[in-house]
């Protein structure tokens, strides 16, 4: 099994950063990529910012996110400036990784991300 854990999240301003943090452990063969999502109330799971063979955005954060990730530490983060309330949302740290032979999705558990004066 593979446990995905999110941390990071919080209430902050308009104009504002936030740093989110993520890290997958357990009986890992190989981590394909790994990645952010977010949902907002009422509307649908998207994608913000994905790694793997390439890197990632949605336009909506292009010049304001950036993901990182540490290949030897099983870990992503997501470096968040210039928030805008309508980036509130539950964020989703999101994981495609091989246990056996056959690539798999694991989501963590979910940080919220709060922007509002």
């Amino acid at each position: 099994q593979v446990q995905v854990v999110e941390s990071g999240g919080g209430l902050v301003q308009p104009g504002g950063s936030l740093r989110l943090s993520c890290s997958a452990s357990g009986s890992i063969w190989k981590i394909i990529a790994m990645g952010w999502y977010r949902q907002a109330p009422g509307k649908k799971r998207e994608l913000v910012a994905t790694s793997g063979r390439s890197t990632d955005y949605a336009d909506s954060v292009k010049g304001r996110f950036t993901i990182s990730r540490d290949n030897a530490k099983n870990s992503v983060d997501l470096q968040m400036n210039s928030l805008k309330p309508e980036d509130t949302a539950v964020y989703y740290c999101n994981v495609v990784a091989q246990v056996t032979t056959t690539p798999l999705n694991y989501w963590g558990q979910g940080t919220q991300v709060t922007v509002s004066s």
